[in-house]
């Protein structure tokens, strides 16, 4: 069996920003009141292994419950992983202590899915966007926070105007622009988009999608954009991930994804994207997925998409499937797939 080091990784010559390497995260399902014992794990994520070029954003894309979020937090080290590793920058994040990773935390940034529920009701949203400032210590005179939260409120398209205003007077797109200046509040590197459009209108998803382009070409940012919707992620991924129950299904360029997916899960997912012109809508065939995701406390053997599968055969039951380069850049791990070598 060969391994995966090296397995949908930039190519050589490029920086890689991040490494994730087989990575794991399994929570203990327990029994009983006064003891407690382990009577199963739930396997959130399963042996992941990805990378993340400078620069740019890596879709991650899936059903709810496949582990999407559960991986973006594990690489931010709000849960910390079963096993694997986590590379940001050439350092081992899962090998820091808590002191060692708050150092490390201004670098990497999140934004969050909800932009209700993850802002303090409490707080000015002035407060909440240079609550990093004071963490991190970037600011320590007044006249220096105030006029980084003002450049950071100008810079996500919001009035300076607006800072003594508390989360309940703002709309749900400006709630969300108020978490992008957040994040940016500490000059990050990384940040991990997790569904960050996803609560909001159609109209409002692009001009947070926009803004978000708009900061990356300004700010040199790389991105981890988790969503579920296909159609966003095409319009601002360079490459895409593909994950059903805690396993990469599939990983390639944007274009390579959408015009060659290799994957059945991959397949399905892509037939089921609304096409605006309903005469090449009606033309494509669908691919219905039958029965229901099963769960992560008890996985089936093998491929874990085979009691689902299309294309399923009796060895897919048996073999787990390695992630595998089937053309230049492009990774799939289904046995199935022309070209895969299952040796």
């Amino acid at each position: 069996m060969t391994t995966i080091e090296c397995a949908p990784h930039a190519a050589d010559g490029d920086q890689v920003l991040l490494d994730v390497k087989h990575l794991k995260m399994y929570f203990p399902v327990t029994s009983g009141v006064l003891i407690q014992r382990t009577v199963g794990e739930v396997k959130a994520v399963d042996d992941v292994s990805f990378a993340v070029r400078r620069g740019e954003t890596l879709g991650l894309v899936g059903e709810s419950g496949c582990g999407k979020t559960t991986t973006g937090r594990c690489i931010l080290q709000l849960y910390r992983p079963t096993s694997g590793t986590v590379l940001f920058d050439g350092q081992d994040l899962c090998a820091l202590d808590e002191r060692e990773m708050r150092a490390i935390r201004r670098h990497m940034q999140v934004i969050f899915q909800d932009p209700y529920s993850s802002l303090n009701p409490r707080m000015t949203a002035g407060s909440i966007v240079g609550e990093p400032l004071r963490v991190q210590g970037l600011a320590p005179e007044q006249g220096a926070y105030r006029a980084r939260v003002a450049e950071l409120f100008s810079l996500v398209g919001l009035r300076a105007s607006m800072v003594d205003r508390y989360p309940h007077e703002f709309s749900g797109g400006q709630r969300q622009r108020i978490g992008v200046a957040r994040a940016l509040a500490a000059n990050p590197k990384f940040i991990v988009c997790d569904e960050p459009v996803s609560a909001l209108d159609v109209s409002i998803q692009a001009q947070i999608v926009n803004l978000l382009e708009e900061l990356q070409e300004k700010l040199d940012l790389t991105y981890l954009f988790i969503a579920h919707d296909l159609s966003v992620v095409r319009h601002i991924s360079d490459r895409v991930a593909v994950m059903y129950l805690g396993h990469i299904m599939e990983i390639a360029e944007r274009d390579a994804i959408y015009a060659d997916p290799l994957h059945p899960y991959t397949e399905a997912l892509l037939s089921a994207v609304p096409i605006p012109d309903p005469d090449v809508d009606s033309q494509r065939s669908r691919i219905p997925l039958a029965g229901e995701v099963p769960s992560p406390l008890n996985p089936p053997t093998g491929c874990v998409f085979h009691p689902r599968c299309h294309r399923a055969t009796a060895g897919c039951r048996e073999v787990v499937p390695e992630l595998r380069e089937i053309h230049a850049g492009h990774w799939t791990s289904c046995i199935r797939a022309p070209g895969y070598d299952a040796s």
